[in-house]
């Protein structure tokens, strides 16, 4: 969708064409297609690396409770703000992929390199 100010790119699926979320990606993982999706109507404006950070937990003392305890952790929850932004981006992209029903398609299909696949030699 754009290049962050660290140099990675923020990418998403969208998330319910192929579950991948809003993230950053380095440049060296994208594969380029010369497939152009249209995404005029995104608005990422607020996303950036500061959107990335991790909220900071409060340290708890260290006893052998919390040692033995520590299985019995819960799964961290999205914030409301991201889930929202999420669903933002996803929707104008949705609409935009709601003309093209084989591109929704190509988007959602498995990729996969198999040994002797030169990336540079593809051609999409």
């Amino acid at each position: 969708l754009k290049q962050l100010e660290s140099g990675l790119l923020l990418v998403t699926g969208p998330y319910k064409v192929n579950g991948v979320p809003l993230k950053r990606v380095n440049q060296s993982y994208v594969i380029a297609t010369s497939t152009k999706v249209n995404i005029s109507g995104v608005d990422v404006s607020k996303v950036n690396d500061d959107y990335f950070k991790r909220e900071k937990a409060p340290k708890a003392k260290k006893t052998e409770d919390n040692f033995f305890a520590q299985s019995t952790e819960q799964k961290k929850e999205l914030s409301e703000d991201k889930k929202k932004t999420q669903k933002a981006v996803d929707a104008a992209l949705l609409k935009t992929l709601k003309t093209d029903k084989l591109l929704a398609k190509y988007l959602g299909a498995r990729f996969s390199l198999t040994k002797g696949m030169r990336a540079h030699e593809l051609q999409f």
